[in-house]
């Protein structure tokens, strides 16, 4: 059975160095997708589901420590780290999986030989830190989360507070906000969109849907298959894919 992974760094240099080094050692081994930020490697999660991320620390839009949040259980996560990085100490505390760059070929050797055997005992699934990880993602936040956003068509621009917004949904490269007073189109993708939201108050529901979970009445499961989520005085059914719909256990 063929392994499948995503490489996640948004400097070039190292993803060509860590892609060289896994041909060597792992040359069997199927990468799926080269992320350059934090809100691509999670796009490209959601896409493929590989089995194995190796995700630099630090990244724009998300890092890699709040990617691997999203990811939790479902995936086996190698973090990347540059040589005096401070969550390095953290890491070995964890027993984390962690390489530093550059990359080379005895340090990964010794990683791939644990992904291994982890992947050859399926009963066992990738293990997950959350409490480290939880510590972590403070030691290397981004910029706060956006109070604020600009939506409508060029001559009708309009302020929205994230806090009046119900729903976002993905419309190709704008992002549809369905909020208190109506809704607009915004001049940026979901994908990047995601980074900024507090992740606290608005759930990603399924690719396309980002959620303000104060508006969600209820999950439910439908007879066909899948769970859809039944908003507060609204008559939309928002769609909730596989892979979120451990956020509703109860539905």
């Amino acid at each position: 059975m063929i392994t499948t992974a995503l490489i996640a760094d948004d400097e070039e240099a190292p993803r060509a160095q860590l892609l060289a080094a896994l041909h060597v050692v792992w040359p069997e081994l199927q990468v799926v997708e080269e992320a350059r930020n934090g809100v691509d490697a999670w796009d490209a999660f959601l896409q493929h589901e590989p089995q194995v991320c190796f995700l630099d620390v630090r990244m724009p839009g998300l890092t890699g420590v709040e990617v691997a949040q999203r990811i939790g259980t479902s995936a086996d996560i190698v973090f990347v780290a540059a040589h005096g990085d401070h969550t390095l100490a953290a890491f070995d505390a964890g027993a984390v999986d962690y390489l530093l760059k550059p990359v080379t070929i005895e340090p990964l050797s010794q990683v791939v030989t644990r992904l291994k055997a982890q992947l050859a005992n399926p009963d066992a699934g990738p293990t997950s830190v959350p409490g480290l990880l939880d510590r972590l993602a403070g030691q290397v936040r981004r910029p706060a989360y956006l109070d604020v956003i600009q939506g409508g068509l060029p001559r009708e621009m309009k302020l929205i507070r994230t806090e009046d917004v119900v729903y976002f949904e993905s419309e190709g490269r704008y992002t549809r906000v369905v909020h208190s007073d109506g809704d607009a189109l915004l001049r940026v993708p979901l994908k990047e969109l995601l980074g900024q939201l507090d992740p606290a108050l608005f759930w990603q529901i399924h690719r396309s849907v980002i959620v303000n979970q104060r508006h969600i009445a209820n999950a439910q499961s439908l007879d066909e298959g899948g769970v859809v989520v039944a908003l507060r005085g609204r008559p939309e059914r928002l769609p909730v894919s596989r892979h979120f719909e451990g956020l509703f256990t109860a539905a």
